[in-house]
C-alpha cells in the first residue's frame, strides 16, 4: 500500500493542479470570453470524441495492464508491444475512410437540433484518435508503475494550453473557429510526449510475432472494447444527447455543473493509476488476501476523502454559483445527482480494477451493455421533459445501478465487499458535519464565505476521523504531513 498511497499522493496534487486550470478554463474563462453556443459546443466535440475513443483504441489500455504482468521476460514484451500500437488501427483505417465519404450524413445527424456543430466531423475524429493513442501509451507508463508524468499530461497539459488559448481568444488573436482548431493541435501535441515518455520507460522494438496466448489476448481486447465504452457511455452520453434534445447552450450549462461534481472523483481517478495494475498483478499470482487488502482499504481511504469534498461542495455552492455568470447558476440539482453518482464510484474502490482483470469480465460486459442501453433510453426520456435535470437523473439511475451490480457480482463471486465498520463511521462523519454547517451562513464576499466554511469543515471533519482512528493509510499520511 506504500507505492499506492506515495503515487496516489503526487498525482492527486497534480490531479488537482489540473481541476484548479480546468476550474479557471470552466467557470471564469469560457463563461466570458466565448459565447454559451461555442462553448456548448466545445463540450459537443469532446464528449463525442470521447464517446468515440475506446472503439478506436480497441481496448489496448486494459489488455496491457492485464497482460504485461504475465509477460516477465523484456524479450517476450516486444511483440506484446507491437500488438498493442498496431490493432487499434484496424478500426482507425476504416473508420476514417467511412468518415470521410459519410461526411455529410455524420454531420446531418449530430447537428439535427443544432446546425452549428456540423462543420466539425473532423475534429471530433482527430481528438477521439489521439486520446485514444494517449489512453494506449498511458497504460504502458502506468504498468511500469510510472503514472505521475502521464498523469500531469492527462490532468494539467490540455488545461493549460486550452488556458493560453482562452486569453489568445480574450486578445482577439484567435476566433472561435480558430481556437477549436488548435485544440485539435494540442490533443496532438499531448500524445507525441506521452509516447516519447512511455517508451523511455519501457523500449520498444517493432517485432512482427505473435505473442504467446495471442487468441486469449485479441479476445480479451475485442470485448473489454464494450466495457470501456459502456463506462463512457454512462459518463459522457449525457452532453451528447443534451445537444441532439434542447439548444447547445444548455451543454455549456451542464457542463459546468458536470466539472463542479467532477472534483469529488479527483482521488478515485489518481489511485487508481496505480492500483489498477497492482490489481492486475495480484490477480495474476492468484494472492486473493492481498487483494482483499487493497479492496478494503482503497476503498476506506477514497471513501473518507471524496465524502468531505462532497460535504463542502454541497455545503458552498450557493455562495459558489454567485462567483458565475446569471446563466450558468442553474446546476444544483445536477451537481447533487452527479455527486452521489461519484461518491459511489469512489467507495467501490478497485471493484471494477477486479472484474475487468477476472475471468467474469464477460458477464460485466453484458450487463454493461444493459445499462448502458437504459442509460440513453432514461436521457432520451428525461431531457425533454426535466431538461438539464432529466440528463443528471438519467445518469443517477444507470451509473448508480451498474455500481451496485458490480459490487455486488464481487461479492458474489470472490467473497469481497468494500465496506466495513469504519465506512459506516466515515458515513456518520459525513453526514453529522454536513447538519452542523448546513445553517450556517456567512455574511461576506462569496470567495471569504467558502474559504472560511471549508476551512471548518475539513478540520471538524478531519479531527473527527483522527479521534475515531477511521483509517490507517489516512492517519499515517497526516502524520507524515505534519512531521515534514
Amino acid at each position: 500500500m506504500g507505492i499506492v498511497l506515495r503515487q496516489t499522493a503526487l498525482n492527486t496534487t497534480i490531479t488537482y493542479l489540473g481541476f484548479i486550470l480546468g476550474a479557471v478554463n470552466t467557470l471564469f474563462l469560457y463563461t466570458r470570453v466565448m459565447s454559451d453556443a461555442y462553448f456548448g459546443l466545445v463540450g459537443v466535440l469532446i464528449s463525442t470524441a470521447t464517446l468515440l475513443m475506446p472503439v478506436l483504441s480497441f481496448g489496448i489500455p486494459n489488455t496491457l495492464v492485464k497482460y504485461y504482468s504475465a509477460y516477465k521476460e523484456r524479450a517476450d514484451l516486444q511483440p506484446l508491444l507491437t500488438l498493442v500500437l498496431g490493432v487499434p488501427l484496424l478500426i482507425v483505417i476504416p473508420l476514417g475512410v467511412f468518415s470521410y465519404f459519410a461526411n455529410s450524413i455524420i454531420a446531418d445527424f449530430i447537428s439535427g437540433k443544432n446546425e452549428i456543430v456540423a462543420d466539425y466531423v473532423w475534429h471530433i475524429f482527430w481528438i477521439g484518435l489521439f486520446m485514444a493513442y494517449f489512453e494506449v501509451f498511458f497504460a504502458w507508463s502506468k504498468v511500469c508503475l510510472k503514472s505521475t508524468l502521464g498523469t500531469f499530461f492527462k490532468e494539467v497539459f490540455i488545461r493549460l494550453g486550452v488556458s493560453v488559448l482562452l486569453l489568445l481568444l480574450f486578445f482577439g488573436v484567435l476566433t472561435e473557429a480558430g481556437f477549436l482548431n488548435w485544440l485539435v493541435f494540442l490533443y496532438g501535441i499531448r500524445v507525441v510526449l506521452m509516447a516519447w515518455h512511455a517508451m523511455s520507460l519501457q523500449p520498444f522494438h517493432f517485432r512482427l510475432a505473435l505473442p504467446d496466448g495471442f487468441r486469449e489476448v485479441l479476445q480479451y481486447t475485442s470485448l473489454i472494447i464494450l466495457g470501456g465504452s459502456i463506462s463512457v457511455v454512462l459518463l459522457e452520453i449525457d452532453r451528447f444527447m443534451i445537444n441532439q434534445y434542447i439548444q447547445i447552450e444548455n451543454v455549456a450549462y451542464y457542463t459546468v455543473a458536470v466539472f463542479i461534481a467532477t472534483v469529488i472523483i479527483v482521488p478515485f481517478r489518481s489511485m487508481n493509476q496505480i492500483a489498477y495494475p497492482l490489481t492486475a498483478s495480484l490477480m495474476n499470482s492468484g494472492d486473493l488476501e492481498g487483494l482483499e487488502k487493497l479492496y478494503k482499504r482503497s476503498s476506506l481511504t477514497l471513501l473518507a476523502i471524496t465524502a468531505l469534498i462532497f460535504i463542502g461542495i454541497l455545503l458552498n455552492l450557493q455562495d459558489f454559483y454567485l462567483l458565475l455568470p446569471e446563466s450558468y447558476r442553474g446546476g444544483v440539482s445536477v451537481v447533487l445527482f452527479l455527486g452521489l453518482v461519484r461518491l459511489f464510484d469512489a467507495f467501490l474502490g478497485i471493484n471494477t480494477a477486479i472484474l475487468y482483470n477476472s475471468r467474469y469480465y464477460r458477464t460485466l460486459l453484458l450487463m454493461g451493455v444493459v445499462l448502458a442501453l437504459m442509460t440513453i433510453l432514461l436521457n432520451a426520456w428525461l431531457i425533454p421533459i426535466l431538461g438539464l435535470t432529466g440528463a443528471a437523473v438519467a445518469t443517477f439511475i444507470s451509473a448508480g445501478l451498474y455500481n451496485l451490480v458490480k459490487m455486488l457480482f464481487v461479492k458474489w463471486k470472490f467473497g469481497l465487499t468494500p465496506w466495513s465498520i469504519n465506512s459506516l463511521k466515515v458515513f456518520g462523519i459525513a453526514g453529522l458535519t454536513f447538519l452542523l454547517f448546513q445553517w450556517i451562513v456567512f455574511p461576506f464576499h462569496p470567495v471569504v464565505n467558502i474559504t472560511l466554511k471549508s476551512v471548518l469543515i475539513a478540520g471538524v471533519y478531519l479531527v473527527a476521523l483522527l479521534k475515531f482512528k477511521v483509517s490507517e493509510d489516512l492517519i499515517a499520511l497526516f502524520r507524515k504531513g505534519f512531521k515534514k
